[in-house]
């Protein structure tokens, strides 16, 4: 219960956009870069001198977002078309990235949806939400590591920053994988449980992640970011939203954890951890490495054929 009232209400955080440090010469993919946490993120990115590439569906308010962040910063954000809710999409953004950039030093899985219509389905078929939040950045990370291994050099890994929430505690797994296409057992299951089941699943994908990869230089972590007002609650009504709005934090304090992760030299060490906001170490949700080996090999099976 403490570990949930101190994410509810976090300390003041001991770190600060003042203390990223130089970024010449990264170059960083933030997926959902283009609103809200995500903007937040390529913005102090964008201050300290990295080239980021806002990923992104809506082309127009990417470019928006892109012009917007230019005029607080002089700098220029890139944008790449990217829609986590189609896997053909995935793969064209991904190929697009590796025809322009030799190296990519942090992916932050930033991009999310939360409790959408029930109806509302991926490309593929599959539920919205885990589509978007889980399946969408495993295809989008598989695709990007080759550029990640290669970028990563001897006491410098590059670093996947997994963007998961408090949710991922409520359903403390297993992963229900009847609900995970469309049919009568994901309705069953309903739009809060999904989305909980989501933000664990990003849990265990990135543990899951640093445990193949990290001998080879791959740093992965993930994060809860806190409580935050930003248009993730587009979603919610009446007292739901209410209550939810009076718990809510500005953006720019949930941007800090990903940012305290994924930019800084202690972050380069937090492989396989999970974080509390802001900017603290916390316990990880996800404990059964059976359980994360099962939800990769399930995640592999799914993009086999794209």
């Amino acid at each position: 219960m403490g570990s949930t009232l101190s994410q509810l209400f976090p300390p003041k955080s001991k770190f600060s956009v003042d203390d990223i440090p130089d970024l010449d010469g990264q170059v960083i993919i933030v997926t959902g870069g283009n609103s809200g946490l995500g903007k937040e993120t390529v913005k102090a990115l964008l201050q300290h001198n990295a080239k980021v590439y806002i990923a992104a569906r809506n082309a127009k308010n990417s470019k928006e977002a892109i012009e917007d962040l230019k005029a607080q910063t002089g700098k220029e954000a890139e944008f790449l078309q990217l829609d986590l809710a189609d896997l053909q999409s995935i793969k064209r953004a991904a190929a697009e990235f590796s025809q322009k950039e030799t190296q990519l030093h942090v992916l932050f899985n930033n991009g999310g949806v939360m409790l959408p219509p029930i109806e509302q389905v991926t490309a593929q078929n599959y539920d919205l939400t885990f589509g978007t939040n889980v399946l969408g950045h495993f295809y989008l990370t598989k695709l990007l590591l080759p550029r990640l291994v290669e970028t990563a050099s001897p006491g410098k890994p590059a670093r996947v920053i997994n963007t998961s929430s408090s949710g991922a505690e409520m359903l403390g797994g297993p992963i229900n994988f009847n609900t995970l296409k469309d049919g009568p057992a994901r309705k069953k299951f309903g739009a809060q449980k999904l989305y909980f089941q989501s933000k664990f699943a990003n849990v265990a994908f990135s543990n899951e992640l640093y445990r193949r990869y990290g001998d080879q230089g791959i740093m992965s972590v993930a994060l809860n970011p806190g409580n935050l007002q930003s248009n993730l609650q587009r979603h919610m009504s009446g007292v739901q939203a209410f209550i939810i709005n009076l718990l809510l934090y500005p953006t720019a304090n949930g941007a800090l954890t990903q940012l305290w992760a994924g930019t800084t030299e202690v972050g380069a060490t937090f492989g396989g951890k999970y974080l509390f906001p802001w900017a603290r170490m916390g316990k990880s949700p996800s404990k059964d490495a059976v359980a994360e080996k099962e939800l990769w090999t399930w995640l592999e099976e799914q993009v086999a054929d794209i």
